[in-house]
């Protein structure tokens, strides 16, 4: 990741700020004084601003499982003044950021973090890492495009991956679908309902991999146990050596 882009991702300042501020010879990586406006860095580097006095953080590694509400940046800062992720996290000591993006009106699960290595792994598409969402759509379904969908959608940027997908109810006015994919295109999941004509009304995400949201109310959060985050490493991680791709078969 380009250092001005880290800057800005985990909350340090603005991406037009953090190039001013190379550019003056104010940016450590490492304690290395950096001015070169390309240089690559991973979230594990010590990124400082000289002269910026802050109050002293834990810097021990941690993760926690969000369960994001609808109308919340999965950001650290938003220039437009709205509601973002890390506000809900004011009472850890900790410098956090989201791991990866929850749409602005998708709710569910969400990893916030500053572990660095799990960041890189979970959010890389190379680990396939399975995400389930709950979909409410307007409508009645068709069984037809339920099947295009496990099979794959053409969209603008591409082709989709398989996909496992489950009806839950439909009526007349709506269907409620499960659907798992492991990419991570923007707004993928509306983008799939929305090349068949549905609108997706609600959008939730149940879970990530083998971690979900049960007994963690909206808004609320849960601290990662270390068995956890070693869980999630290596499941990416195998994946990622194996190029294990999620088959999925038809329900």
């Amino acid at each position: 990741m380009r250092l001005q882009k880290a800057m800005s991702y985990l909350g340090l300042c603005s991406r037009r700020k953090a190039e001013e501020l190379i550019k003056l010879g104010k940016v450590k990586v490492n304690g290395v004084l950096i001015s070169e406006m390309g240089y690559l860095v991973s979230l594990n580097d010590k990124i400082e601003i000289i002269g910026e006095i802050k109050k002293e953080q834990n810097l021990d590694k941690v993760t926690f499982l969000f369960n994001k509400p609808l109308g919340v940046v999965s950001s650290v800062k938003d220039d437009r003044g709205r509601k973002v992720v890390i506000d809900f996290f004011k009472n850890e000591n900790y410098r956090l950021y989201p791991v990866g993006r929850l749409d602005y009106n998708t709710s569910g699960a969400l990893l916030v973090s500053n572990d660095g290595e799990l960041t890189n792994l979970v959010t890389h598409p190379s680990t396939h890492l399975n995400k389930t969402y709950i979909a409410t759509i307007n409508g009645f379904v068709k069984d037809l495009h339920l099947q295009e969908l496990r099979d794959g959608v053409e969209l603008e940027d591409g082709m989709t991956e398989r996909a496992l997908v489950k009806l839950i109810s439909r009526n007349d006015n709506k269907s409620v679908v499960s659907l798992t994919i492991h990419e991570g295109r923007n707004r993928q999941v509306r983008r799939m309902f929305n090349h068949f004509g549905y609108e997706v009304k609600n959008l939730h995400r149940e879970s990530i991999g083998f971690l979900n949201l049960q007994g963690v109310e909206r808004g609320k959060y849960r601290k990662l146990s270390n068995s956890e985050v070693i869980q999630i490493k290596e499941l990416c991680k195998k994946n990622k050596e194996k190029n294990v791709i999620p088959t999925y078969k038809s329900k």
